[in-house]
């Protein structure tokens, strides 16, 4: 990739539909997105691969990453003896402290509420979609380094747990692990500045 000394770079990592990087693209900003499968959006600045090797292919100037919760998630705790057994959740620890280590200035991971409490350390910030415009509730947790909290830009009333109540389909985990509009859009607008 090739880098000017003025352009600030984001990598969005774990993201699939676009919405985080198209809303700092939406602002001028240089941002991909990375996952290990294709961008939903097919946008030319998602690069389908490995987050852990797209991190050293640049001098990124921001991470945002929503690392897979599937084994590290408080709803599935009924699993965790299992999942601790045959190695999956450690995997998925270590995969999450690497992300959130990254030699990177400022960086956000985002996940809900579970076990990074206690293996990582507590969140900078819990946010909920009813502060951004979405009349849900859904507590995730933030983890912040050299950026400021998100500030709530539309608290509005329902607190629907729409995805708590989500029935089983093929395309549940992907509905359930995707950012609100509202959260993607106040990410880019109130961290973008940030240099």
């Amino acid at each position: 990739m090739i880098r000017f000394s003025n352009e600030f770079r984001v990598l969005v990592g774990c993201e699939r539909s676009g919405k985080v990087r198209a809303a700092f693209r939406r602002l001028g900003v240089t941002a991909y997105s990375c996952d290990v499968v294709p961008s939903d959006d097919g946008s030319p600045y998602h690069v389908q691969g490995d987050l852990l090797d797209v991190i050293g292919w640049d001098d990124w100037d921001m991470l945002i990453a929503f690392p897979p919760c599937t084994h590290l998630a408080a709803s599935g705790a009924r699993w965790f003896k299992e999942k601790r057994a045959d190695g999956r959740q450690q995997k998925a620890i270590e995969f999450f402290l690497t992300v959130v280590n990254a030699d990177i200035p400022l960086i956000a991971v985002e996940n809900p509420v579970g076990i990074m409490s206690t293996q990582y350390r507590k969140p900078d910030q819990i946010i909920q979609p009813w502060q951004f415009g979405h009349g849900e509730t859904k507590a995730t947790c933030l983890w912040l380094k050299g950026l400021p909290l998100l500030q709530p830009t539309n608290i509005v009333d329902g607190r629907n747990p729409r995805m708590w109540k989500m029935g089983q389909t093929k395309r549940r985990a992907q509905l359930r692990s995707e950012t609100y509009q509202g959260i993607a859009d106040a990410m880019a607008s109130q961290w973008e500045g940030v240099r």
